[in-house]
């Protein structure tokens, strides 16, 4: 008797053509909402960013590296280089900020629940995505989540993502979805047109109600923020609202962020206020 044929899930060939992009798609709703159960993760703080900073060590000794390489030829190529690296080390204190604040929502969870309530999450990438898995496993204890996603610029996710909470997309849709179903806060770093992407799509779920409740979005960085974004030349076209200003909270500074967070998810959690934790 000759074997039976391959069952059509067991076919690789299959579930990688473009007939069944849909059972691909079903499968990073699935097998996510699946594991973040088995986890008992429902609240995460979420961390965006750019995944071109550096810590300050890292980006001080790319830019000794990049002084010796003009110094041998100065050309255009290498003052190019030159000053990427002096500016990696500029906005490297995002970095440590980033760190810094997850390390103090971590611990701040921990002890306020004794336990897991509030996760960090970020796109488990290097930058600003790897400070706040890093901030968190800085915390005895602590672990954060990495939602990665397939792309050819970049190898994997940072080491500090918790390995049973790591995660790789290929379609960017589901991943947002898994980025604000369970997101509780969101702190935006400097970062680049995905970083924006990010925002303003989160912006408009909330100033359409899809994401129903106060959903706390720091801006971190006034002045990246404030020279990238001219929210009040929309208000004055009247493309937004006044009070769509109101929507983020723009700081400098990780005790602010830390209190403004910890401060809405206290109150929000008390059942005699009327402010409710945001849900999608």
């Amino acid at each position: 008797m000759s074997d039976a044929p391959e069952k059509a899930y067991k076919n690789l060939a299959f579930l990688t053509s473009e007939e069944a992009r849909a059972i691909r798609i079903l499968c990073e709703y699935e097998e996510p909402k699946r594991r973040f159960a088995h986890q008992h993760v429902h609240n995460t703080i979420v961390f965006f960013g750019s995944a071109r900073l550096s810590a300050p060590d890292e980006a001080q000794q790319r830019l000794s590296q990049a002084q010796a390489n003009t110094e041998q030829n100065p050309g255009p190529v290498a003052q190019r280089e030159l000053h990427q690296a002096t500016t990696a080390l500029r906005l490297s204190h995002y970095y440590t900020a980033a760190r810094e604040l997850a390390r103090q929502l971590t611990a701040w969870s921990l002890k306020k629940y004794s336990g897991y309530h509030y996760y960090i999450c970020s796109g488990g990438g290097p930058g600003i995505m790897e400070a706040a898995n890093r901030g968190a496993a800085d915390v005895t204890g602590g672990k954060s989540i990495g939602l990665g996603i397939s792309l050819p610029m970049e190898q994997g996710l940072n080491p500090w993502v918790t390995p049973e909470l790591a995660f790789e997309f290929h379609y960017f849709f589901t991943r947002k979805y898994w980025f604000l179903n369970p997101c509780k806060a969101l702190v935006i770093f400097p970062g680049g047109f995905g970083t924006l992407d990010e925002l303003f799509e989160t912006l408009t779920l909330v100033q359409t109600r899809k994401i129903q409740g106060k959903l706390p979005v720091v801006l971190f960085g006034k002045d990246y923020w404030q020279r990238v974004l001219n929210l009040e030349a929309m208000v004055e076209f009247g493309t937004i609202s006044p009070e769509d200003l109101e929507l983020t909270y723009p700081t400098d500074s990780v005790e602010d962020a830390f209190a403004y967070i910890t401060h809405f998810l206290s109150v929000a959690e008390d059942p005699a206020t009327p402010e409710t934790l945001p849900h999608l």
